[in-house]
């Protein structure tokens, strides 16, 4: 929290400051990109503790979102509920959740002489970096949407995550809140029995005809943590998240203090739930533009940890009303008179989900659909993990697919090994720009194409149609 007293000249961080803005200026100027990290590293080499102070001076405190998928979108709503409610937010609203990247956003809110301008954080976080950021920013809350497997070449297996994360909980005062993800047997354990105060959130919506009836292939905590026996389901609704419980032992989904209930999901359009809490007045009917059983997570999430940062449930509702997704999650771009939807897949279960979600109710895939695949640093270099979503279940139907990108011919060869027709299959060139264009081409004049690329593709996609107008860079949403 911030000091009672005025802020005392501080010479080095206003250095940084002066040295941060100063390069996001020059970069933005030379359109190499939105100054989104580099600044935070020059900052950094300058005042190491620039980040803490800065977070120290927000009277409000801070809030850190954390999670393998959603994470973009849950903080985004979270800030959108906290300006509704009449804060001033400071947010790394461009996605870049390093600690370079939180600085940045930070520093270019800040004044020379470190006001952050702003009296709450809303902070993005890495999964790798959490801990870092937990040290530097001590949050009032934080938020867990998940936890899954995700670059192995980057992060480890889930369990290294799991263990760095349960360390640096460890350190955490009862001055802070986790907001976690009940249905989440791995999130449930390494939350357990800390110093800091615990809120569960989940889903309690046994009767809705949108459970999964079995745990995917690429599901990532089949087993108890505290005995190793297989995990069953009383209720499962997306990956490994629902009402677990062990057979072996008495592990199960702890009781949820936060419950979504009463999900409908209307397409690629929008989705509707009830957040019940009880204890905090009557169940809050909610209504997105967004879709998805996982986006009914990353919202039942957001209204847990806006409202224990003190958010009234006008501003949740109206909030969320009009919210709407960040670039390239379920974005949609009108281009050359075609409708293009696209959608970010980074690791087995997004892309399960994302695939979950668009699979009409016939079970197939009815409208044309572009898979750009990159291996670059931000991807991971590993692609393997494209051989754990489950793409057999685009085996039916005659709906054409493309595939594009640096890995572009790995993709196709995935989904002939998944057993979509060679005649529906059309591998384009690794160059975005043109393949995009191919793909717009083909598909008929005022239609609706789906376009499923990873990190990188999706960025260089979106600057191709910046380039052209028909989106806005993202550093500047």
């Amino acid at each position: 929290m911030a000091p009672d007293t005025p802020n005392r000249p501080d010479p080095r961080l206003t250095a940084a400051l002066i040295a941060a803005k100063a390069a996001g200026l020059v970069i933005r100027r030379m359109g190499r990109g939105g100054g989104t990290a580099a600044p935070g590293l020059i900052a950094d080499r300058i005042d190491p503790g620039l980040l803490a102070k800065i977070c120290d001076r927000l009277p409000s405190g801070v809030l850190v979102v954390a999670g393998t998928n959603g994470k973009t979108t849950t903080s985004r709503m979270i800030a959108d509920i906290l300006e509704a409610d009449g804060h001033r937010v400071a947010h790394n609203r461009t996605g870049s959740n390093l600690v370079r990247g939180v600085a940045s956003a930070l520093a270019g809110r800040s004044s020379l002489s470190g006001d952050p301008r702003a009296d709450v954080g809303v902070i993005e976080s890495d999964e790798a970096a959490l801990p870092a950021i937990l040290r530097l920013t001590h949050p009032r809350v934080l938020a867990l949407n998940n936890l899954f497997r995700d670059q192995l070449d980057r992060y480890g297996e889930l369990n290294a995550i799991a263990v760095s994360w349960r360390a640096a909980f460890e350190r955490l005062g009862p001055e802070t809140t986790i907001v976690a993800n009940g249905d989440d047997p791995t999130l449930a354990a390494i939350t357990e029995g800390l110093v800091a105060r615990r809120v569960l959130f989940g889903l309690d919506d046994p009767a809705s005809r949108h459970r999964l009836t079995a745990l995917p292939h690429a599901a990532d905590a089949a087993t108890c943590r505290r005995c190793g026996a297989d995990l069953a389901y009383d209720a499962l609704y997306s990956a490994h998240l629902g009402d677990w419980r062990c057979a072996g032992c008495a592990a199960a989904r702890p009781l949820l203090d936060v419950a979504g209930r009463d999900i409908v999901l209307d397409g690629v359009d929008a989705l509707q739930t009830v957040v019940d809490w009880p204890g905090a007045g009557e169940p809050l009917p909610i209504s997105v533009a967004i879709p998805g059983m996982y986006n009914v997570y990353n919202t039942v999430c957001a209204v847990a940890a806006a409202t224990c940062m003190g958010a009234s449930r006008a501003a949740i509702a109206d909030a969320l009303a009009s919210f709407r997704s960040a670039f390239g999650r379920i974005e949609r771009v009108r281009y050359r008179d075609r409708n293009l939807v696209m959608a970010l897949v980074k690791n087995p279960v997004g892309f399960n989900e994302t695939l979950r979600m668009l699979i009409t109710a016939s079970g197939r895939l009815e409208t044309p659909t572009l898979i750009a695949i990159n291996d670059l640093h931000a991807d991971g270099r590993d692609i393997s993990w494209l051989w754990d979503v489950d793409f057999e279940q685009l085996a039916d139907g005659a709906t054409p697919l493309y595939t594009a990108g640096l890995r572009g011919a790995d993709m196709a060869n995935r989904l002939k090994y998944a057993g979509v027709a060679a005649d529906r299959l059309h591998p384009l060139t690794n160059d975005l720009a043109v393949a995009l264009d191919e793909f717009v081409e083909r598909t008929p004049v005022g239609e609706t194409a789906y376009v499923l690329p990873s990190y990188t593709a999706m960025l260089a996609l979106r600057k191709v149609l910046s380039d052209r107008g028909a989106v806005e860079t993202f550093w500047r949403q």
